[in-house]
C-alpha cells in the first residue's frame, strides 16, 4: 500500500481539482473590475453605454445599432465565429440611469438573443457598466458581471476577460484604436513555462531522483502530444485558430477557434487526442524491439517501455467513459440513446478492467476504479448548449468512430501490457 501512496495522492489531487474547475456549485457570483481613466466623461459614456456613438470601440465587436421598439434594445455583431463560421449576433436588453449629478451614469445589459448559444445560458447573466467623473477631471469606470456558476474555470475565464477589455479600453482612450493582442496566459512562452512548472510538481509523486524526473518529463511530453492530437483534429475540420492551454497537474487543453458544427466533429475531436497517440504504440514498440537487436543501442530499452506505459495510461484514462472525458464525449455521440450509451461504456469499461487484471493490479484497486469512474461521473451536468442542434451523424460517421474509439483502447491497452511485461515480468 506504501507504494502506491503516491499514485493515490496524485489521483486525489486531480479528482478535487476537477472538480473544483468544473463541477463545484459556486453559485451565483457578482465580478468587479475599476479603472480610471484620463478622458472625456462624454467621450467614455458614448463608449461604454451600447446606445453611444462609439458602442462599437471594442476591436471584437464589428457593429452595434440601436433597434427600433418599445423597449430599449441594441443588436452587436462580434468578430468571434459562430458553428458556421459567421460572426455572433448578439441582442441586449439596456436599461440606462442616470443620477442627479450628471457626473455620474450607469447602465444594465442582459442577453435576449444570441445566434450562437442556447437563451438558457444567458437567464442569470447581467452586466452593469457605471461611470463616475472624479474631482481631478478623470472618469472612474466600473464593470461588473452576474451569472450563476458551476466549477471555478468559467469564473476565472470571466473576471481575466474583463480585465482585457479594461486594458483595450485604455488602449482605445490612448490611440483611439483597440488592437487585438494575445492574452499573457496564452503567450507560447508562459505554456512553456507551465509545462515546466508542471514537470518540476509531478516530480515528487514519482520520486525525488533522476528516474522520477525522466517519468516526469515523459508524462509531460505524452500530455503535449496529446493536446497536439486535439489542435490537428480541430484545423481538419477548418478552425482557423486552435491554441492549447497548459494546467500544472490537470494536463493540458486544447481550444479551436469556434463551436462545433457537427456531432461527428465533435467526435473526431474528442477522438483524436488518444487517436493521435495511439499511432505511436507501434512505432515505440519497433523502436524498442530495434534497441534490443542493437540496431538503436543510443535509445534506452527501459525509457521506451516507460514511455509506452505512460502513454497508454494516459489515453486510457482520457478514453474513460465519463461525460467530461474524451471516451464520454465520444460516445455520447456514437449512441444518441441512453441504451446505447449504457452498452458502449460498459464495453469500455469492461476492456479497461480487463487490461488492469491482465497487468496485476488487485481486485480492490480495480473496484476502487469503479468507485472513482462513477464519482467522475457526476461532473456530468453544465454542458454548453448550442443555440440550434448539431448536424447529425451518418451511419457510416458512427461506425468510424466507434471502431476507432474501441481502437484507440485496445492499442494503448495493448501499449500498457507489452510495457508491464517487460518492465515487471
Amino acid at each position: 500500500m506504501t507504494e502506491h501512496l503516491p499514485a493515490i495522492i496524485l489521483l486525489v489531487v486531480n479528482m478535487g481539482l476537477l472538480w473544483l474547475l468544473m463541477a463545484a456549485p459556486v453559485g451565483r457570483r457578482t465580478l468587479r473590475v475599476s479603472q480610471t481613466y484620463k478622458a472625456d466623461f462624454e467621450k467614455m459614456w458614448q463608449a461604454l453605454s451600447p446606445t453611444g456613438r462609439f458602442a462599437d470601440w471594442h476591436h471584437a465587436v464589428l457593429s452595434s445599432r440601436v433597434l427600433s421598439g418599445g423597449d430599449l434594445s441594441v443588436e452587436q455583431t462580434f468578430s468571434h465565429l459562430d458553428r458556421h463560421g459567421l460572426p455572433i449576433v448578439r441582442r441586449f436588453s439596456v436599461t440606462e440611469h442616470r443620477a442627479g449629478d450628471v457626473r455620474e451614469r450607469h447602465c444594465e445589459l442582459r442577453v435576449l438573443d444570441d445566434s450562437a448559444l442556447d437563451g438558457a445560458f444567458w437567464k442569470d447573466f447581467r452586466e452593469r457598466r457605471r461611470l463616475v467623473a472624479t474631482q481631478d477631471g478623470d472618469v472612474s469606470v466600473t464593470i461588473e458581471q452576474t451569472d450563476r456558476y458551476r466549477g471555478l474555470a468559467f469564473l476565472a475565464f470571466r473576471f481575466f476577460a474583463m480585465r482585457r477589455e479594461m486594458k483595450a479600453l485604455h488602449e482605445w482612450v490612448e490611440t483611439g484604436e483597440s488592437l487585438p493582442v494575445r492574452a499573457g496566459f496564452e503567450h507560447p512562452l508562459v505554456q512553456v513555462g507551465l509545462a515546466v512548472l508542471s514537470t518540476l510538481l509531478l516530480w515528487p509523486f514519482f520520486g525525488l531522483n533522476s528516474q522520477g524526473l525522466m517519468m516526469s518529463v515523459l508524462l509531460t511530453v505524452v500530455i503535449v502530444l496529446h493536446e497536439f492530437g486535439h489542435m490537428a483534429a480541430y484545423r481538419a475540420f477548418g478552425h482557423k485558430t486552435v491554441r492549447m492551454i497548459f494546467v500544472p497537474l490537470l494536463g493540458g487543453v486544447a481550444i479551436g477557434g469556434r463551436p462545433y458544427n457537427s456531432l461527428f466533429e465533435v467526435s473526431t475531436c474528442a477522438l483524436m487526442g488518444a487517436g493521435m497517440s495511439a499511432f505511436l504504440v507501434p512505432v515505440a514498440i519497433a523502436l524498442h524491439d530495434a534497441g534490443g537487436e542493437g540496431v538503436l543501442g543510443f535509445v534506452p530499452a527501459a525509457s521506451i517501455l516507460v514511455f509506452l506505459l505512460i502513454l497508454g495510461a494516459f489515453n486510457l484514462l482520457n478514453l474513460l467513459p465519463m461525460n467530461r472525458f474524451d471516451g464520454g464525449q465520444v460516445l455520447r455521440q456514437v449512441f444518441r440513446s441512453g441504451n446505447g450509451r449504457m452498452v458502449g461504456s460498459f464495453v469500455v469499461t469492461l476492456v479497461i478492467l480487463a487490461i488492469g487484471w491482465r497487468i496485476g493490479l488487485p481486485t480492490p484497486a480495480l473496484m476502487a476504479g469503479l468507485a472513482i469512474f462513477a464519482l467522475l461521473s457526476l461532473m456530468a451536468r453544465g454542458s454548453v448548449k448550442p443555440r440550434h442542434s448539431l448536424d447529425e451523424m451518418t451511419t457510416s460517421q458512427r461506425l468510424v468512430s466507434g471502431c476507432g474509439l474501441y481502437a484507440a483502447v485496445g492499442l494503448h491497452g495493448y501499449a500498457i501490457i507489452y510495457a508491464t511485461d517487460r518492465l515487471f515480468g
